[in-house]
């Protein structure tokens, strides 16, 4: 049997969506939006952006901020382009106000606050 490859664009828009909801919906925008036209549509869907966690959770319980360099992205670029389409928002204290005031959420109906004293 002679060794065969599939690249990522190849799938199926069903099997890419499988795999990618097995990912946390900030690493898929982050990773894979503006990447082409195909998988712009494919993360922009629902799926990837009606509830987003913009934060790190540890199996330790300990929650803390997105590195900047990707927070930086998201609230410069990414949140902008979806904003119409998020509806829940996890946030923690540190980033909560850079976030909050990156776009206006206009279909927000839920927010998740983390880390508040």
């Amino acid at each position: 049997m002679e060794d065969s490859s599939i690249e990522l664009n190849e799938l199926p828009d069903e099997i890419l969506i499988i795999i990618l909801k097995k990912l946390f919906n900030t690493e898929v925008l982050y990773s894979l939006i503006d990447v082409n036209k195909r998988l712009n549509t494919i993360v922009h869907d629902p799926i990837f952006t009606s509830h987003l966690t913009l934060m790190r959770c540890f199996s330790d319980d300990s929650i803390y901020s997105l590195p900047d360099s990707i927070l930086d992205r998201f609230c410069s670029q990414i949140l902008s382009s979806i904003h119409h389409k998020i509806k829940w928002l996890n946030l923690e204290s540190s980033s909560m106000k850079r976030i909050l005031l990156a776009t206006n959420y206009t279909n927000l109906y839920g927010l998740g606050l983390y880390n508040i004293e």
